[in-house]
């Protein structure tokens, strides 16, 4: 429906960055607000998905909406980061899952140019799975909230602690998938 309104894939992908950009300024209101975050990253999330699909079903996959979507996504997960450290997260681990996360996207982004034709491994740590813990934690933190304040601090921090664990899982994933593809020799090139 979208692509048939001449929607561009480019304002998907930002409309869903500025859905993220926003929700450590809503979480900021703390009491159920972080709900309202959750939405705004399954928002991102949604836009995410759309983006891509309205680029190829226009015909108008670009190398350049490969990597600005990239960014956005980048931009988006810090933002998520900040949210958490707003509610609570120590600022240490916060920076650690994101670290995590880029870490695992620079490794896959480097392993395709070095020749990785295929995604490799589906990791714990992929990005719709870092999305979904950004989510229940928001909607836990939001709810504990209303219970007690001091509440939503320990809850997102919790979350980020696993959010990180999986994301140490995801990378010694990657790295084995990458490690065993790069590995092999080289087809010859007709």
């Amino acid at each position: 429906m979208l692509a048939r309104l001449r929607v561009k894939a480019s304002l998907v992908t930002t409309i869903g960055m500025l859905a993220s950009v926003a929700v450590p300024v809503v979480v900021v209101q703390h009491g159920y607000w972080p709900i309202v975050g959750a939405g705004l990253v399954l928002l991102s999330g949604i836009a995410d998905s759309v983006d891509g699909a309205i680029a190829v079903v226009t015909n108008r996959v670009t190398r350049l909406g490969y990597v600005y979507d990239a960014v956005a996504d980048r931009i988006s997960e810090a933002a998520w980061m900040v949210a958490f450290w707003v509610i609570g997260v120590p600022g240490w681990l916060a920076v650690l899952v994101g670290g995590l996360a880029w870490l695992h996207e620079y490794i896959r982004a480097r392993a395709t140019a070095a020749g990785m034709a295929e995604i490799g491994v589906v990791t714990l740590a992929e990005r719709s799975a870092r999305a979904i813990m950004i989510i229940i934690g928001l909607l836990v933190a939001g709810a504990a909230g209303l219970f007690a304040p001091d509440l939503p601090s320990g809850v997102v921090t919790i979350v980020a602690a696993v959010t990180a664990l999986l994301g140490v899982i995801g990378l010694v994933q990657l790295i084995g998938a990458v490690q065993h593809e790069l590995s092999r020799p080289q087809k010859p090139r007709r």
